[in-house]
């Protein structure tokens, strides 16, 4: 399944890094962000993250949703508002180019916030992340650059991006996603592979009835520098498991 998820902070793009830089939800555009350069600070849907830099301690709290934290303690504070969109519906992600070295999954979790919102909601470490979507290894090749993965269509430009889904049975209300790249090129030792979260806020409107409660995981928590698909060889010809939990399905 392909997908996608956040706006973030616009910041000068450095070779090799890279974040979602606009998005469409429910129908309407999100420009990229240009909070550095703009005063007062607009309020946005997607909460802020390390600019185009990765995080690459699974232990941190910046895992959750990026942020630039001293020790990675404090992770990204709230957004101010939230994208209405329709259960069932497709959200388009635009990352900025990828770097080809950079090969690696994209996976996508979604958490239930309370019912008075996102904007003022943090997990705190507790599991309630479930996984909606994730696309891995597609196929391997004796050189290596040649590797097709699910981030490879963001390596050329002009791209259509990634989507995601938005499960048709879950029950209206404010949701927050989780969207991200693991970039495997240094995997081949631990504490190598390099991790792109992002996170934006959702209404969601619809009739399902659903709220995920088994398979939750929490950030940190749900990877482990040691799992099978955090600690990997992009080099070698090898199979790939994607990190985390199982998919949910309505």
């Amino acid at each position: 399944m392909k997908y996608l998820i956040t706006l973030v902070a616009c910041v000068p793009l450095v070779a090799s890094h890279g974040f979602v830089q606009n998005a469409t939800i429910g129908g309407k555009y999100y420009d990229p962000y240009q909070d550095p350069y703009m005063n007062p600070t607009p309020q946005r849907i997607s909460r802020e993250i390390q600019g185009n830099f990765p995080v690459e301690n699974v232990t941190f709290k910046d895992i959750e949703c990026g942020g630039n934290t001293t020790g990675g303690i404090f992770g990204s504070k709230p957004a101010a508002l939230h994208a209405p969109a329709a259960a069932g519906s497709t959200v388009n992600l635009r990352w900025t180019l990828w770097a080809e070295s950079h090969q690696g999954p994209l996976i996508t979790y979604m958490a239930r916030c309370p019912d008075s919102g996102c904007n003022d909601y943090q997990t705190n470490g507790t599991p309630v992340w479930f996984k909606i979507a994730e696309d891995g290894l597609h196929s391997t090749n004796a050189d290596w650059l040649k590797n097709q993965w699910a981030d490879t269509p963001l390596m050329t430009y002009p791209n259509e991006g990634v989507n995601y889904v938005i499960p048709s049975c879950l029950k209206p209300g404010y949701y927050l996603v989780r969207h991200e790249i693991i970039a495997l090129h240094g995997a081949y030792k631990e504490g190598g592979a390099q991790f792109y979260p992002g996170c934006h806020q959702l209404k969601i409107s619809g009739s399902g009835m659903t709220v995920p409660s088994l398979g939750l995981v929490s950030f940190p928590g749900a990877y482990n520098s040691k799992d099978p698909g955090i600690l990997y060889s992009q080099y070698n010809e090898l199979p790939y498991t994607i990190p985390g939990p199982a998919v949910f399905k309505c």
